[in-house]
C-alpha cells in the first residue's frame, strides 16, 4: 500500500516538474507573450485633444489609483533623474508605471490590501517579471546591447554607450537582478524604461516616423516588445487588456489617459 502510494505521489510530482520546465521554456522562447488587442477608440488618442480642470476618468475615483498616487509622489526624485539623463519625460515614464501598477494592483488584490495599500508602496515583481515596469531579462539585455551595437537601428549614440556598464561586476545576471527589482530605489528600472523608449523613438525616427509625442503609441510599444516594433505610417494603440473594476481598457489606451490626465501634473509636467 505504501508502495502506491509513493509511486502516485512520484508521478503527481514528476508530472508537475513537466508542467513547470514546459512553462519555463514556454517563456524563455516568446511563446507566452499575449500582444493583446488593437485599441478600436482611435479619435480617443488624438494627441491635439485638450481636456478641462472638470475632465475625470473612472479610475481616479478607485482606491488603488488613492494608494498608487501616494506611492508616485515618492518617485519623482529618481524619475527627475532619469528624465535628465535621458530627455525623455518624467511623465510619460510615470504613465507606464502607473498602468503596470494599476494592472497589479487589481490583479493581486490580498497583496494590494495587506501590503500596497497600507504602506503607499508600489509593487516590485521578481518572477518572470521583474521590478515596478513588469520588465523582463531578455528585453533588459537587448537595451543593454543596443547601447552598445552601432550598427543597430535603435543605437543612441556614444553619449549612451557606458550608461548600463556594470563596472567590476562579474555576475552580470545577478547584478541585473538586483538593480531592477531593488524595492528601496527604482532608478535603474525607470533608466530602463527610458531608454527602451529612447531606441523605440530612434527605430522610428530612422524609419521616417516620429512618434516621440504620442504616449499612447509608446506605451503600446513598451508593451508588445521591441520584436513586435514595427516602423509605419499608422501605429495602432493596444496591447494587453487591463481590468480596472468594471471597466477593461488596453495598456497604451489606459496610459493615454493618466499622460493627458489633470493627476499629479505639479510632480510630472505634460
Amino acid at each position: 500500500m505504501l508502495k502506491k502510494i509513493y509511486t502516485i505521489f512520484l508521478y503527481i510530482f514528476a508530472i508537475i516538474g513537466l508542467v513547470l520546465m514546459c512553462g519555463f521554456f514556454a517563456f524563455k522562447l516568446g511563446l507566452t507573450k499575449n500582444l493583446g488587442f488593437i485599441d478600436t477608440n482611435i479619435n480617443y488618442y488624438d494627441t491635439s485633444r485638450t481636456l478641462s480642470a472638470d475632465d475625470t476618468y473612472y479610475w481616479e475615483g478607485t482606491p488603488e489609483w488613492q494608494t498608487l498616487k501616494i506611492a508616485l509622489t515618492k518617485q519623482e526624485g529618481a524619475l527627475s533623474l532619469v528624465q535628465e539623463q535621458t530627455g525623455i519625460n518624467s511623465r510619460l515614464i510615470a504613465s507606464i508605471v502607473f498602468v503596470e501598477q494599476m494592472r497589479l494592483y487589481n490583479s493581486e488584490t490580498e497583496l494590494y490590501k495587506q501590503v500596497f495599500q497600507p504602506l503607499s508602496i508600489l509593487g516590485v515583481q521578481s518572477q518572470f517579471s521583474w521590478g515596478v515596469l513588469g520588465l523582463k531579462e531578455d528585453t533588459l539585455i537587448q537595451i543593454e546591447n543596443n547601447l552598445k551595437d552601432s550598427t543597430s537601428t535603435f543605437y543612441l549614440g556614444k553619449a549612451y554607450e557606458n550608461l548600463l556598464d556594470y563596472g567590476t561586476s562579474t555576475d552580470i545576471a545577478t547584478a541585473r537582478f538586483n538593480r531592477v527589482t531593488d524595492s528601496h530605489n527604482q532608478y535603474y528600472a525607470y533608466l530602463y524604461t527610458a531608454l527602451y523608449i529612447k531606441q523605440i523613438e530612434k527605430q522610428w525616427s530612422n524609419a521616417g516616423f516620429d512618434i516621440s509625442g504620442r504616449p499612447a503609441i509608446l506605451a503600446t510599444l513598451y508593451n508588445i516588445g521591441f520584436s513586435h516594433s514595427q516602423p509605419n505610417a499608422n501605429p495602432q494603440v493596444g496591447g494587453a487588456e487591463i481590468d480596472i473594476g468594471s471597466q477593461k481598457y488596453s495598456f497604451g489606451g489606459l496610459a493615454y489617459e493618466f499622460y493627458y490626465s489633470n493627476e499629479l501634473t505639479d510632480i510630472f509636467p505634460k
